[in-house]
């Protein structure tokens, strides 16, 4: 194989690196001295009792791919900070799905609201827990959900500083000794298409990798405005995507799956370094909270190729989502419109993937329900992990201006986490004087 194509063995040590510098390995293995246990939910049993924490858009549409995959799955509770956003979520699905009142069976006293509430949630007697809350309670309520032998599918990132992303990886392990799923919403890893056409790259197709380009590039998306009642905690929460503590800037909250997909082509290698540009350029009220709206990165590689990641969101540009992956033989592309095909250097169409049936996600819920049912769970907590924090290093750059090494942002103790959690407690982030957030400044703030 090429020098500048990651070999199996360095992605093997890729990973090895990085779950040492986790404190998971202890003398030369992972640690795995507990005794397996069982599956909370047996093998072979029908009924899956589905709780669902975080109740936004997000968490609806993952509740209807679950049901909709399984006639055994059933919803039974929900937990959010927020009461009304579950009544919200409730009566959305029940209009959605009319004719599965049954297995919407979510009881006013199944609501569990509160910072509180995802543990309240656990203890009902759920199998499975989906989590779509802001990113930054994911690794506590993946804890939470191993701790309590539960089930779990959990949205991308996992995770808004490299503290988190070692709190996942620690939970992964754990999982893997108590026999519960660990299933990522990076659902293009469960897409038919996509997996064929990594494992064409993975073959040669397109020879020796060369580079990757992603772009996705979005208008601007949702605000919840602010009521005059509501303390700094409860505007931030409500408004939790314009906040770096709460989403990990759009560069983590959404770019992320275009380098989930860049990390699987590379075999899960870890880039040396990455440099960026970023800043706020267009949305610079401060409605707009802290984080930025464009990104530029360029990551390089050990072994040779170097990945540049776009990402902008505002109004009345040019937008679109594609993925390139360049080789010596060819190239390999996602347009825009999500069509597959691997190109030879001139452009000639080799393959092209055939259009998929259905959402990826639904594959994803189809096989980790057939997981648990075989007594197989899925653990993906390594590459959900891992490409979360190569979006969380990208994030470093562009926020320090400065290049910054995998050792550096992944060995980080700069934790974004609020002194408490309460609604009248303060969030890490405090407006000024004249109500703007303060925001990152390149070359300025220090992010390590």
């Amino acid at each position: 194989m090429s020098e500048s194509q990651p070999t199996d063995s360095s992605a093997r040590r890729s990973r090895r690196e990085f779950l040492a510098a986790s404190g998971l390995i202890a003398g030369g293995a992972v640690v795995g001295s507990l005794a397996v246990g069982r599956a909370c939910h047996a093998a072979g049993s029908d009924g899956l009792k589905i709780g669902l924490i975080g109740c936004g858009g997000r968490g609806a549409g993952a509740v209807r791919s679950a049901l909709s995959v399984d006639p055994g799955a059933k919803l039974v509770a929900m937990a959010d900070p927020f009461r009304d956003r579950m009544e919200q979520c409730r009566e959305k699905l029940r209009k959605a799905m009319p004719d599965d009142a049954d297995r919407l069976a979510v009881d006013d006293d199944h609501l569990f609201d509160g910072f509180e509430g995802h543990n309240r949630l656990l203890a009902s007697g759920v199998d499975v827990a989906i989590l779509a809350e802001p990113p930054h309670f994911r690794p506590m309520h993946i804890e939470a959900c191993v701790e309590a032998g539960v089930h779990l599918m959990a949205e991308k990132p996992m995770a808004v500083d490299a503290p988190g992303v070692r709190r996942v990886l620690a939970a992964g392990e754990k999982a893997k000794q108590k026999n519960t799923s660990f299933v990522s919403g990076f659902e293009s890893r469960y897409s038919p298409a996509l997996r064929e056409a990594v494992e064409r790259v993975h073959d040669g197709q397109i020879g020796e990798i060369v580079a990757l380009h992603g772009t996705y590039n979005t208008g601007f998306l949702w605000h919840r405005g602010r009521e005059p009642d509501w303390s700094e905690m409860q505007y931030q929460m409500r408004n939790w995507y314009y906040f770096t503590w709460l989403s990990g800037d759009h560069i983590v909250e959404q770019y992320v799956h275009l380098i989930d997909r860049a990390s699987w082509i590379m075999k899960e290698e870890s880039p040396a370094t990455a440099w960026g540009y970023g800043g706020r350029q267009v949305r610079t009220e401060p409605k707009w909270g802290d984080i930025f709206d464009h990104h530029a990165v360029v990551y390089q590689y050990e072994s040779g190729p170097r990945m540049f990641a776009f990402t902008r969101q505002q109004t009345n540009c040019f937008n679109g989502v594609t993925d390139v992956v360049l080789g010596t033989k060819g190239q390999l592309t996602k347009g825009r419109r999500g069509g597959i095909a691997i190109l030879g250097l001139k452009g000639e169409e080799k393959w092209t993937a055939e259009k998929e049936a259905r959402y990826a996600e639904l594959d994803c819920f189809e096989e980790m329900f057939a997981g648990i049912r075989s007594g197989k769970p899925i653990n993906d907590s390594y590459t959900m992990g891992h490409s979360t924090m190569v979006a969380i290093m990208g994030r470093m750059a562009t926020h320090g201006g400065q290049e910054v090494t995998w050792d550096e942002a992944f060995n980080s103790k700069l934790d974004l986490s609020p002194k408490s959690y309460a609604w009248d407690a303060d969030p890490p982030v405090l407006p000024g004087p004249d109500g703007h957030y303060p925001e990152p400044i390149p070359g300025v703030t220090k992010v390590l």
